[in-house]
């Protein structure tokens, strides 16, 4: 799997330089289940604190006991684990349950802002020329390149342990020019500089290939960390961060503070945990409740008019197009989404206030 270290390494608030080469950014102010869907269904760092105990809760955030998933063989791509029926399966050949640190670019919306653009030194690598599970070779280093951050985004400002959601995993179509498309869950402090992000990417600077993968990130004092890694503790002895998805299927993805740690769930098992420490470490007096909640998609392009698919590619009038739905608040109030979308390439219907369709093809 490729792992590209150049880059993200700090940021600030509204305004903040990072990378070797110099990376700026830019703050831009400002019970649904979907019937009659296809496949619904329901690293440990050094330093990493004992504080968390390494037991998740009993339960699932939705109330289900876990048990392991369907695993396909190490090396498998997103095409052989849906023809299989499986869920998903380690991205390289050795089979291993450590995740590994990939930097890369990365958006994040808030209750009235979000990530507009950065300049970054990484470049998007090209697509494998066969076979999707084929290592891509890093791409050269040249001048600085603007990225820009598209949403459709549903947010509430919500004191609450934990969030789920049902999403579709799906395999949109990533221009060769651009840095990735993915959907998430975001759980915040209410101030938005401290988060932690659970979801599906398609990104070939991360993952090496145009599958979708599982990923999880975090912020701290709105800082930049690093996909699947940066401090975050491996559970799960069968999936982890970086591991190869089936598409076209629907699953649960959730986020659960729990006994000094954020919890980590995808369809039916604890994966791992971001402990409490991290932030503590950074002199955050305590992360150990959300005050803001998001679910998103969200493409990182080289212009504001991609050509990449968000979401599944398909509009969201049609009924097959790709969703968020049931979100659902752990010891929270009542689910109210505000819906929208930071953009006119993608759109978003909302189908209630916790659950909408999304995304789109692109200006392609």
């Amino acid at each position: 799997m490729l792992k590209s270290r150049r880059g993200l390494l700090a940021a600030g608030l509204a305004t903040a330089v990072i990378g070797v080469s110099g990376v700026v950014f830019t703050l831009n102010a400002g019970a649904d289940q979907i019937p009659g869907t296809p496949g619904s269904s329901s690293s440990s760092a050094a330093g990493s604190p004992a504080a968390a105990d390494a037991t998740p809760p009993t339960d699932l955030p939705w109330g289900s006991r876990p048990h392991k998933i369907r695993k396909g063989a190490a090396g498998a791509s997103s095409k052989t684990l849906r023809a299989a029926g499986l869920d998903a399966a380690p991205a390289d050949q050795s089979g291993s349950t450590d995740p590994e640190d990939a930097f890369a670019p990365k958006g994040r919306t808030a209750k009235n802002t979000f990530l507009k653009s950065e300049t970054t030194d990484i470049k998007p690598p090209q697509p494998a020329p066969s076979k999707s599970t084929s290592v891509v070779p890093p791409a050269a280093v040249s001048t600085d390149s603007t990225v820009n951050f598209l949403y459709n985004v549903g947010s509430q400002a919500a004191v609450s342990d934990g969030l789920y959601a049902t999403m579709t995993i799906a395999k949109p179509k990533l221009a060769t020019v651009d840095y990735h498309t993915l959907a998430e869950l975001a759980l915040e402090s209410a101030d938005g500089q401290q988060i932690v992000e659970l979801g599906w990417n398609v990104d070939r600077t991360v993952n090496g290939d145009d599958d979708p993968h599982l990923f999880v990130y975090h912020w701290i004092n709105q800082a930049t960390t690093c996909y699947n890694g940066c401090g975050f503790v491996q559970y799960s002895t069968t999936v982890k961060p970086g591991d190869t998805l089936t598409y076209d299927v629907s699953k649960k993805f959730g986020i659960q503070y729990f006994n000094g740690a954020w919890w980590i769930a995808f369809d039916s098992e604890w994966i791992g945990y971001f402990p409490e420490q991290l932030w503590l470490d950074k002199s955050v007096s305590s992360f150990s409740q959300a005050g803001l909640l998001q679910v998103f998609g969200e493409v990182a392009a080289s212009s504001t008019k991609p050509c990449t698919g968000m979401g599944n590619g398909v509009t969201p009038d049609l009924s097959t197009s790709a969703f968020i739905a049931s979100v659902a608040y752990i010891n929270g109030p009542s689910v109210a989404l505000n819906i929208r979308s930071t953009t006119d390439v993608y759109a978003v219907n909302a189908l209630s206030t916790r659950t909408f369709r999304y995304g789109g093809p692109g200006v392609c």
